[in-house]
């Protein structure tokens, strides 16, 4: 089998643009990868164009090969816009070679240790302005079924924060608290905000309510920052969505700056990289979550790893999407009413794209608005939810 093509189709997908990747061979196999890169789009199309011309004529089913000799030859190593690009292609070759046996890419990585895992839910929030506001968005998304919530709740801050906003960050914590109970897990986004004297103020302010993390505190290029931070913190810490490939987390491991990784499958080098990377994690008894707040095929591949890894330990989801998310693919997610998704078990991936659906939706320029405008504008008015509700039994 060789592959003949590579091509890309993108996707709005109201904040940002979904980039679904096909590698393409002369035995009639198509393997997707998904790509996207919030308001990066182009920039990892005009990546994967020049994957393309290297990998066209190569054996999809060699893997490892293929990945080690684009990222030695390619020379300007690391970054999101490169990373994204091998990652989407490691993808779809894992796609290519379980769809060519017949099974799920989880069974070419061991084979399943368990058939859910434990989902939070992002997103949530949408609209959301007063503390109000977030109770009664967090109660009807806990009625859902999800048993984990994270957000940011810190608007535009830019490295400090004062007093007042402070006030207001943490009434807006408690009010979701009380609506949702102890029962349910709150995650606390921080989008690597704040320096390290306010990081360390927020984190022994929220302790309070138990989260589960605070994380990314501050900026992710100062590894020294995150380690001060978390020996001063009363919460644990997560991060990594910013860092790629085992070279980013290798250092902040051994230096044990994190209670959690949280590579993107989109972004630190696809699946086998996450699998060695929830490894190297595994040896400090580091838990392992990865970031996920993208489309299909990105969830379809981090589930793939989640019934791999047994120190998996959460996966982020978001609970609403675009209204015609369930329109390009047949991807069909299950979630219990105990919050756990539950892992497909269909050939490769499992998924297939609705060409028709993908044109009516073309790309829509989204540049991000991160310390811009309000961070709980994440979902359209039209928002929808994409999960199939079960019982947890």
């Amino acid at each position: 089998m060789k592959i003949i093509s590579v091509d890309t189709l993108v996707v709005d997908f109201y904040r940002t643009n979904l980039v679904i990747v096909r590698v393409h061979t002369d035995e009639g196999i198509v393997g997707l990868g998904e790509a996207t890169l919030e308001g990066k789009e182009r920039a990892v199309q005009g990546a994967i164009a020049e994957v393309a011309e290297a990998v066209v004529g190569l054996d999809p089913t060699r893997i490892s090969k293929i990945l080690y000799e684009l990222a030695r030859d390619w020379y300007w190593r690391g970054g999101p816009v490169i990373m994204t690009a091998l990652s989407s292609l490691e993808m779809a070759l894992w796609d290519i070679s379980a769809r060519d046996l017949g099974v799920p890419v989880s069974r070419l990585l061991g084979g399943a240790t368990r058939d859910r895992v434990r989902a939070y839910a992002n997103g949530w929030f949408s609209g959301a302005v007063t503390p109000e506001d977030y109770a009664a968005a967090a109660r009807k998304t806990v009625d859902t079924g999800f048993r984990g919530l994270k957000w940011d709740p810190f608007e535009n801050y830019d490295l400090t924060i004062t007093t007042q906003q402070l006030d207001r960050v943490l009434a807006q914590i408690d009010a979701v608290r009380a609506a949702v109970g102890r029962e349910v897990e709150l995650f606390i986004e921080g989008h690597g905000r704040f320096d390290v004297r306010h990081a360390i103020k927020i984190s022994k302010e929220i302790a309070q309510f138990d989260p589960v993390w605070f994380e990314e505190p501050c900026p992710p290029d100062n590894l020294d920052a995150l380690v001060d931070i978390r020996r001063a913190s009363p919460v644990p810490i997560a991060a990594g969505e910013r860092w790629y490939g085992r070279q980013g987390f290798a250092p902040a491991l051994a230096r044990q700056a994190v209670d959690f990784v949280q590579p993107d499958v989109t972004h630190a080098g696809g699946i086998a990289e996450l699998a060695f990377i929830s490894t190297l994690a595994s040896t400090s008894y580091v838990g392992f979550a990865p970031h996920n707040p993208s489309g299909p095929l990105s969830t379809a591949a981090t589930l793939q790893l989640g019934a791999t890894l047994p120190n998996f330990r959460y996966l982020e989801i978001m609970a609403t999407d675009v209204p015609w998310r369930p329109e390009i693919t047949n991807e069909r997610l299950v979630l219990t009413d105990d919050g756990d998704l539950l892992i497909p078990t269909g050939i490769g991936l499992g998924i297939e794209v609705d060409l028709d659906a993908i044109e009516r939706h073309p790309f829509t320029p989204h540049p991000m608005r991160m310390f811009r405008d309000a961070v709980y504008d994440i979902r359209p008015r039209d928002e929808r939810s994409f999960f199939n509700l079960e019982s947890g039994s």
